[in-house]
């Protein structure tokens, strides 16, 4: 399959922003107190953990290599992350026949109607297991 230029060019500008943050997130730490990143907005009004708590301190982790440190702070947004290549790749046409129920389940609506709030209540309950959910 050939890439038009328009999809160079989102290409190009997916690549570009995505670099932009990854230099961000090498150089400030989200956990310091003079980090430029703001706290999650529905942490410090409710209390209570969203399903994106800990997502840029995950991404902190992994910029410098540190997947149990990311793993620890949204175990879902890592193992989703690790999908992604995947998924963007499916959809420029590479077709693995091992990958293709992962993109079915991925693609599916009820799936994340599903997970997205089951996610969200268990890493706010407050016994073990369900504590490892919680970031940090």
């Amino acid at each position: 399959m050939e890439l038009r230029p328009r999809h160079w060019l989102g290409l190009g500008a997916a690549t570009s922003v995505a670099a932009f943050g990854v230099s961000l997130l090498y150089r400030f730490d989200p956990n310091a107190s003079n980090s430029p990143f703001p706290p999650c907005i529905f942490r410090a009004v409710t209390g209570c953990y969203c399903p994106g708590c800990g997502m840029t301190r995950a991404l902190y982790a992994l910029v410098h290599f540190d997947l149990p440190g990311a793993f620890a702070m949204n175990p879902a947004a890592v193992l989703g992350l690790f999908t992604l290549p995947g998924l963007i790749a499916w959809k420029a046409g590479w077709r693995a026949r091992w990958f293709a129920p992962v993109v079915a389940v991925m693609s599916e609506p009820k799936f994340w109607l599903w997970a997205l709030p089951t996610y969200w209540v268990a890493r706010n309950l407050p016994w073990y297991p369900f504590t490892l959910l919680a970031p940090g």
